[in-house]
């Protein structure tokens, strides 16, 4: 667990998901094969969990996650010297259906966002910047529950957002949500005590803001807008890369605004765009109609 925190810079949550995989595992051959040495760890050992694990209704993606969480503790003994081969070296995951995210539409945001402007309290204030934020920015919900006043650069619009592995980067901010941040601004200095001065986004208690209550935000206001079955941060970080891949930005540049660490995670966000492509081939191509 040190090792996959301090060196490979996981987060804390990512940390305690390896540390239950893990014990799970070692709670199953203790059970079935009366064992709770790693190092007599074999694959039918952890072939006859993963069908524990299919049989107890788990889905696929979920098996596919703790068996990832498995496969890096026999890595890290192998790193070690412990064991001499690691004993899913040759698995192979398990097949998991692709998830299409559907985007909210320019129309759908806007709507939110229109109906946001008339609430001019400290909530409606703080409610209407969130979104803008993540819909102007792609940050994940973790990166904005973190955010400290000090990454915050209004002379030089710019965000600081700390990512996954501690990861920084830089992100500019448009001139509407600099504006935003000055009226968000005022409201909070306004609040009658606040605990968690250093954090950008506080409760009307002047507390941290938490992960729970920002999807709730998100969730209440494009229940009212949108029909879609998913309403979350993830859909407006997933309609931020959509939007600006319609609009012909560069694939790596969006990668850069993301924070992802590889093109391919960026590439899942190319479907729809694809889609709108298509869309406008057919609709101004002269041989379209035959």
């Amino acid at each position: 667990m040190d090792y996959l925190q301090l060196e490979k810079n996981y987060s804390p949550l990512t940390v305690v998901a390896y540390e239950k995989d893990i014990q799970d595992f070692a709670v199953f051959i203790q059970e079935h094969f009366e064992t709770s040495n790693a190092l007599q760890v074999n694959y039918p050992m952890v072939r006859s969990w993963i069908v524990s694990l299919v049989e107890s209704g788990l889905t696929n993606r979920s098996i596919n996650r703790k068996i990832s969480s498995l496969n890096s503790f026999f890595k890290f003994l192998q790193r070690i010297g412990d064991i001499e081969f690691n004993p899913l070296a040759k698995h192979k995951a398990l097949k998991v259906s692709k998830k299409v995210q559907v985007p909210f539409s320019e129309s759908e945001i806007t709507t939110v966002l229109d109906e946001l402007q008339h609430d001019n309290d400290f909530e409606g204030v703080r409610n209407l910047l969130i979104i803008e934020l993540f819909y102007a920015t792609g940050i994940r919900r973790i990166e904005l529950v973190q955010l400290k006043l000090s990454d915050v650069d209004l002379h030089k619009r710019t965000l600081k957002v700390l990512g996954k592995r501690n990861k920084e980067r830089i992100i500019p901010l448009l001139e509407g949500i600099v504006e935003r941040l000055d009226l968000y601004m005022e409201h909070r200095n306004a609040l009658e005590k606040i605990v968690d001065y250093d954090n950008l986004f506080l409760t009307k208690k002047g507390v941290k803001i938490y992960e729970s209550l920002v999807y709730r935000i998100i969730n209440d206001y494009f229940s009212k807008a949108s029909s879609k079955v998913k309403k979350s941060p993830h859909i407006l970080r997933h309609s931020f890369a959509t939007h600006l891949l319609n609009q012909g930005a560069d694939l790596n540049a969006v990668k850069e605004l993301l924070g992802h660490s590889s093109l391919a995670a960026t590439q899942v966000y190319t479907h729809s765009s694809i889609a709108e492509l298509k869309k406008v081939y057919l609709n101004t191509h002269p041989r379209s109609k035959s």
